[in-house]
């Protein structure tokens, strides 16, 4: 992965610096390389276009919209720590498990560092973090950003922590304000925001949120999506 693909390109097969990207970024910039095609296709409307994950995959989709202002609207499903869950929120899956596991390529190298007990810079958690998962939902504002979730009785385990991400999805909300578009529409608080029940979603601004009663997916969640964003392009109202 890190010797491969674009990284690998980039440095010749060697190992890649700190700084360089990690799986996420890249497989961002590879979608944005299948936007460049899209929009040269005269049947496709790419000023609409959208992107979509569940999982890691979620975290990707997240990325790609945040860095890729030509995205349309992004529905990301299920990313947990790494996506939409708040890196500083000391609960469920955190930084250390991926920088102390098979998941480390995800990010760049210097991530690496916040999951570091002993080193010559010192002991560094996500704590020390100057950047939260709520500034790169910001980074997709004013689009259509759409944070998906499942039930942990369902198999969306607990540990992606839905609460981390309700409240980064709440603290993002000023700027989407700011830039013209309506947010979650509930308080700027996201200590005390509390979660909405399982199957009731907040669908009325550029910045939605719904956790359905499915497990890891965001299937049961499309028959939402899809009005939701039409409503926006003009195409057909919520139901």
């Amino acid at each position: 992965m890190l010797t491969g693909g674009i990284i690998g390109l980039v440095n010749k097969g060697q190992p890649r610096h700190p700084e360089d990207w990690g799986a996420l970024r890249a497989w961002a910039w590879g979608a944005s390389r299948g936007l460049d095609y899209l929009e040269t296709d005269e049947a496709v409307d790419a000023k609409h276009i959208g992107i979509e994950g569940v999982s890691r995959f979620g975290k990707a989709a997240l990325v790609t919209m945040a860095f890729d202002p030509r995205f349309a609207v992004v529905l990301v499903g299920s990313s947990g720590e790494g996506g939409a869950k708040l890196n500083r929120r000391n609960w469920g899956e955190t930084v250390e498990n991926l920088t102390g596991s098979s998941e480390y390529h995800w990010m760049a190298g210097a991530f690496l560092k916040y999951g570091a007990a002993e080193s010559g810079f010192g002991s560094k958690n996500a704590g020390d973090l100057p950047v939260d998962a709520h500034e790169l939902i910001a980074l997709c504002a004013p689009r259509l950003t759409f944070i998906s979730y499942g039930s942990p009785e369902k198999g969306d385990s607990k540990w992606l922590d839905q609460q981390g991400c309700y409240m980064a999805a709440v603290a993002a909300g000023p700027v989407f304000r700011l830039l013209g578009a309506k947010d979650l529409g509930s308080s700027d608080d996201y200590h005390t925001a509390k979660m909405p029940p399982v199957n009731v979603g907040l669908l009325e601004g550029q910045l939605a949120w719904r956790q359905h009663d499915g497990g890891h997916t965001d299937g049961p969640n499309w028959k939402y999506f899809i009005p939701w964003a039409g409503k926006f392009f003009g195409r057909m109202a919520l139901p």
